[in-house]
């Protein structure tokens, strides 16, 4: 068996005849897909035309760095990080996938994802007549411990699994779950305008820079009325606003890697920690360490049916 399907699977590779990308070659020493032995090679070569509602499988990574190139397919796809952070670039925006979030990409929609350090990523490739009742465009949901016990179940069984056994109750149960999980506000919009789009560019590359509107105007060539009329529109959000939502994202992908706060808002450019917590808190709601630790606590968190059994025992 060959570690390429794997990673064509996990990554939604489902074109007939692809290149082996470079995603492909820097992590396949050291990606392990958890059913690989139970897959006949003859059946993984194209996701796209598999006969299920729901094909799942799961790799870790341990590699430094790996990148996948932009590419589609029919079947949706959600990318669920258990370990590490998925950065995945969209035409129309940057998603960052930290743990206990999932990515949710509606089929033929073209995409790139990258990463670094270790990862433990589980795949959902969904069917679109299964995938109805999932949101029509690119969004991070949230996973409650209930989904992640069947999104972990599902990567345990065989392509081909039973659709009208329990293994295929089970599906759609995920995908039951799938529609009603909670989207998350992890997305930095990208302009289209080539002038913003340079500004964006160039904040993701000196996230520290501290330029006022007007300097960035003056920098990108155009006035500060037209540049926050046209931000506007593109983007629906205000300069202040989106820089404060880039500044989330990329926090998030670096304390997910174990960086402390402090760290983080020195990178950022903030003074110190407590200016940064106070523009974390005003954007999602929480501090960063109460953020990270309430999604690291609902996967731990018992299920309904778990705490019935438990008191029926007592």
């Amino acid at each position: 068996m060959d570690l390429t399907i794997a990673i064509d699977l996990l990554d939604g590779i489902a074109q007939n005849s692809q290149t082996v990308s470079q995603f492909s070659q820097a992590v396949m020493p050291a990606m392990k897909h958890h059913r690989l032995e139970m897959h006949d090679r003859s059946m993984v070569k194209d996701a796209d035309q598999f006969p299920r509602a729901v094909v799942a499988v799961g790799a870790t990574s341990t590699s430094d760095a790996w990148e996948h190139a932009q590419h589609a397919h029919r079947k949706g796809q959600l990318l669920y990080t258990l370990r590490g952070v998925i950065h995945c670039e969209i035409e129309a925006g940057i998603w960052i996938v930290p743990p206990q979030c999932a990515l949710w990409i509606p089929g033929g929609v073209s995409h790139a994802a990258r990463g670094s350090g270790e990862a433990e990523v589980y795949c959902l490739l969904i069917d679109p007549d299964a995938a109805c009742a999932l949101p029509p465009q690119c969004c991070t949901l949230a996973v409650s411990g209930l989904l992640h016990e069947l999104i972990s179940k599902a990567v345990s069984f065989p392509l081909l699994y039973d659709e009208d056994g329990a293994q295929g109750r089970l599906i759609n149960t995920l995908l039951d779950e799938l529609a009603a999980a909670p989207i998350e506000a992890l997305h930095l919009p990208m302009p289209q305008d080539p002038r913003l789009r340079r500004l964006a560019d160039s904040l993701l590359a000196e996230p520290a820079d501290k330029a006022t509107l007007s300097q960035w105007a003056v920098r990108i060539g155009m006035s500060e009325r037209s540049m926050t009329r046209l931000l506007l529109e593109e983007l629906g959000l205000s300069f202040g606003r989106w820089r404060r939502q880039l500044h989330v994202i990329l926090s998030l992908q670096r304390l997910a890697k174990g960086q402390s706060v402090q760290t983080v808002a020195l990178d950022l450019g903030y003074e110190n920690a407590s200016g940064f917590i106070t523009m974390f808190r005003k954007a999602v709601g929480q501090p960063p360490a109460r953020y990270l630790a309430d999604r690291a606590g609902a996967l731990n968190a018992p299920s309904p049916a778990a705490i019935a059994l438990k008191e029926a025992k007592g």
